[in-house]
């Protein structure tokens, strides 16, 4: 039986893990039965963490930061999907802006004294919403579905409040019902990811995303369809992420802290590897030799982000460990930084070993933390190109809930 070893990249600790690794063995059964996953969780041991609790951080006395001059592309919904992972609420602001300006130029609200406020009625749908409609497909879309639920109706009440707080009593208007429903869901992606994002972003394949949203959608009324209504909301995505844009910089520092906190395992995690990585590697060495002492079959290492680069490190040292027929990177920055000339054990010029295994690399063209290897070392890299319809950053953390990503590896994997 071939046995995957799954390494994990930056950032990730036990609980974190567990999910992705489930995730893994979920989507290999599904395409290779004969696969066997076998863990390496490094960060617990070898991760990075401040050890003095974060006193070297400044605590910003006063000032405003400088808002930001770029512009949200009217075409482009990934765009959307980065504002609202932002600010859930953007969309809706500016829709009920909208709406309110209609009043204001003397549009009337159109419904007779003592009729329900149509908004109400949206607002009402919007407590009342279940992901039901998409429960038991199986497969990435029912892990989504198990992360969000707990979650979906508090994020439908504060939606509900929105509208109910910033639309009644104002002239209908088309469109709220994909804006809603996209309002509820990244909420609800919010509040699944921690109450202060200190839980490792949900990995969410784009196709389910819009499933869930398209289901959301046709529950208050609108197309049941995940994708962006052809003109509703288009200029509202716009103005709001422009409006969005002046205060970030500012928030940042408010809440400074905070963020470098939270961002520690991710970042810390490579800055640590720097000066540090022999212990991921030989963290990875122990797990090789274990499965090949276990008298089993092929070994593969699946190794996602920085993971990659220590498999590439590990792999490419003098003395590499015996028994890996494939190396299988995801999202990996290891062909960067050979270009740079900073990866540890091969230097920019020098080829990959003779020994070195054959090497598939999975990359996303919006994952900005996934490069391209087949153009760095000619004929001994594969590059396989996924598409999980994300923004980045979540587009690099979404490989594993992606089912394409097995159906292109099944073939490759050995027996």
């Amino acid at each position: 039986m071939t046995s995957v070893v799954f390494v994990h990249g930056t950032g990730v600790r036990a609980k974190s893990y567990e999910k992705s690794f489930a995730r893994v063995v979920s989507g290999l059964g599904r395409v290779r039965a004969d696969i066997r996953v076998v863990r390496c969780l490094w960060g617990e041991r070898h991760g990075a963490s401040l050890g003095l609790d974060g006193v070297s951080i400044p605590v910003r006395a006063k000032g405003r930061g400088v808002g930001g001059d770029e512009l949200l592309d009217e075409d482009d919904p990934l765009a959307v999907w980065a504002l609202l992972e932002v600010d859930p609420l953007a969309e809706l602001r500016e829709f009920a802006a909208a709406a309110k300006a209609r009043r204001g130029q003397g549009v009337r609200a159109g419904f007779a004294p003592g009729r329900q406020d149509p908004w109400q009625v949206v607002a009402g749908t919007a407590r009342g919403l279940s992901l039901e409609a998409v429960t038991g497909g199986g497969g990435s879309l029912d892990a989504l579905v198990s992360d969000l639920a707990p979650h979906l109706g508090t994020a439908g009440g504060r939606v509900a409040q929105e509208i109910s707080r910033s639309l009644g009593g104002t002239p209908p208007a088309d469109g709220i019902e994909p804006i809603a429903a996209r309002a509820v869901y990244a909420l609800a992606v919010q509040r699944a990811e921690g109450p202060h994002g200190d839980e490792e972003p949900l990995a969410v394949d784009g196709a389910d995303r819009d499933t869930v949203v398209g289901a959301l959608t046709a529950q208050l009324g609108g197309a049941g369809r995940g994708g962006f209504a052809a003109r509703a909301a288009k200029g509202v995505a716009v103005r709001a992420l422009n409006s969005y844009l002046s205060p970030l910089s500012s928030l940042a520092h408010t809440f400074r802290g905070g963020i470098t906190k939270g961002s520690v395992p991710a970042s810390g995690d490579i800055l640590r590897y720097q000066v540090r990585g022999a212990g991921v590697r030989a963290a990875i060495r122990e797990a090789v030799r274990a499965e090949i002492a276990s008298g089993g079959g092929p070994v593969v290492l699946l190794a996602h982000s920085l993971g990659g680069i220590a498999c590439v490190d590990l792999l490419a040292e003098p003395d590499p460990p015996a028994g890996v027929d494939l190396l299988v990177t995801v999202g990996s920055q290891a062909p960067f930084l050979y270009e740079l000339d900073a990866l540890t054990a091969l230097r920019r010029g020098e080829p990959l070993p003779g020994a070195f295994p054959r090497w598939i690399n999975v990359y996303d063209e919006q994952d900005l933390l996934g490069f391209v290897g087949e153009k760095v070392f000619p004929d001994r890299v594969t590059d396989l190109r996924v598409n999980t319809r994300q923004p980045f950053p979540r587009a690099h953390t979404s490989y594993f809930a992606h089912q394409r990503l097995y159906e292109l590896l099944a073939p490759e994997l050995p027996k």
